[in-house]
């Protein structure tokens, strides 16, 4: 039986055996092994559900009910990003296997938890019920940037700006469910999507879930705690943080503001645009004068996002499909960046440049990987990345010339610095420091990251494979 339910029961099941079943020898990796069993058992599930999935239907499918109420539903917007979540849940468990050794079963416990709230957030057709997973999904995210950052000075910082800012944005989110339910009676949203709401109204409700998706996404001027946060967690945290947090922002927008509130978008819509190319614009530059390679990547992460809310707000089915793909395409190309900087952590036990020289000397496949990693984040054709920013690019002549040409600012000014720091790390004069680790990529290491390239390139070949499930869904959404 296919069912998002089994989705959400998966993890849950991991963490009761992970609470209550004895380890009686740590050495053997037991609760990892459990961990990585029950990842693997739903990315296998949606795997199949993907296969089962009716692209010439546009109503949510595998709905599930209690008592008469709907409570969820995917559609192929849901599909591929509940996908994604379960890719990334059994990379995050496999890159630990080895580098986490405190406390390891509550970090497993932390992980699943993540996967069954992201998994809700994408799955529930409630606005309730969305509030609820949005809020609850910070909780462990909390204590996986606390417990296990990087434990310096800063590591409080990073923890409190990013709980901090989140619940900032969610009590504006909070307001406007109240107020929603006051006024129409339900929180269903398939409900809501058929009720008309006052022009002065909808201004109110979209501004109030803008502040809690833009936090999210995250745009100038939300985007503080961000790189702090990156910079100071551990590979794991930091791989969850870009492929699983980051996207509930977009989905925010793409799900609940543009269909609920049409007059506000384009009411709204030289302020949200100005806002996404300034943050475009300001995390590139920003980039240029750091030095760690973790708070580098999260910067061309704030640059992805926004050109991914162009996309969204461009009312155009091409713009909003690309900035779908986009959506996809960093949190593949991100995690793998972050994968490979947690790596050179683990050898060098530095995230800062200058450490680092003419490792393609040393470590012939960890540079290949992040060459072909560095080219898919900068959207190079063949990868998924170009075909959603041409996308993008396409639906946004439709608004404005100059639009288009702020929006292409990201494939002038990311490639400076990025491609600047890949030759920084890879070629040059040999570093002294470097003699103290030698070792190159290993088995676990490819096997971790060979994944999300292959799917990168995969997709950016056939893109069909994600479009023909997403198309109706998205031309539903718009109309």
């Amino acid at each position: 039986m296919l069912s998002p339910i089994i989705l959400l029961s998966y993890p849950l099941i991991g963490i009761i055996l992970l609470i209550f079943l004895p380890i009686k020898n740590n050495k053997e990796y037991n609760e990892l092994l459990i961990a990585l069993f029950i990842s693997l058992l739903n990315l296998f599930h949606i795997l199949f559900m993907i296969l089962a999935y009716d692209t010439n239907i546009s109503n949510f499918q595998f709905q599930f009910e209690i008592l008469g109420l709907l409570i969820g539903g995917l559609d192929g917007i849901s599909l591929w990003l509940i996908f994604l979540v379960n890719l990334i849940i059994p990379i995050v468990i496999l890159d630990s296997w080895k580098t986490i050794n405190i406390d390891r079963k509550k970090f497993l416990i932390l992980v699943l938890l993540v996967n069954f709230w992201s998994i809700a957030v994408f799955f529930v057709l409630d606005l309730l019920l969305f509030y609820i997973s949005f809020e609850a999904l910070l909780i462990p995210m909390y204590f996986l940037i606390g417990y296990y950052g990087s434990r310096n000075k800063k590591v409080e910082e990073a923890q409190n700006k990013f709980f901090l800012y989140t619940l900032f944005g969610s009590l504006f989110l909070l307001l406007a469910l109240i107020s929603i339910y006051i006024q129409t009676g339900t929180t269903d949203y398939q409900i809501l999507l058929t009720l008309p709401f006052s022009h002065n109204y909808q201004l109110f409700l979209w501004f109030a879930f803008f502040i809690a998706f833009a936090i999210k996404t995250p745009m100038w001027p939300f985007h503080i705690w961000l790189p702090v946060a990156h910079g100071e967690s551990s590979t794991g945290t930091s791989v969850i943080l870009a492929a699983i947090l980051l996207k509930l922002g977009s989905y925010g927008f793409l799900r609940y503001s543009l269909p609920l509130f049409p007059f506000a978008n384009q009411y709204f819509l030289s302020f949200i645009l100005m806002l996404a190319i300034i943050s475009i614009i300001y995390s590139c530059f920003s980039a240029f004068s750091l030095l760690d390679l973790k708070s580098i990547i999260a910067y061309s992460s704030i640059a992805h996002m926004n050109v991914g809310v162009i996309g969204i707000f461009s009312n155009d089915l091409n713009g909003i499909s690309g900035a779908y793909l986009y959506s996809l395409s960093h949190g593949l190309a991100s995690s793998g960046l972050f994968l490979l900087a947690g790596h050179l952590y683990e050898r060098f036990h530095t995230k800062t440049l200058k450490y680092f020289r003419g490792l393609v000397l040393i470590m012939p496949i960890f540079t290949t990987f992040f060459f072909l990693f560095t080219l898919s984040n900068l959207s190079f054709p063949l990868s998924l990345g170009f075909i959603a920013e041409f996308m993008i690019l396409l639906s946004t002549i439709e608004i404005s010339p100059f639009i288009t040409f702020m929006t292409s600012l990201v494939t002038i000014l990311l490639p400076f610095y990025f491609v600047w720091t890949y030759q920084r790390i890879s070629f040059g004069s040999f570093s002294n420091y470097l003699l103290i680790a030698l070792q190159d990529t290993n088995i676990k290491e490819f096997n971790i990251l060979f994944p999300l390239l292959f799917l990168t390139i995969l997709f950016g070949i056939f893109p069909n494979i994600i479009l023909d499930s997403i198309f109706i869904s998205l031309f539903s959404l718009l109309n």
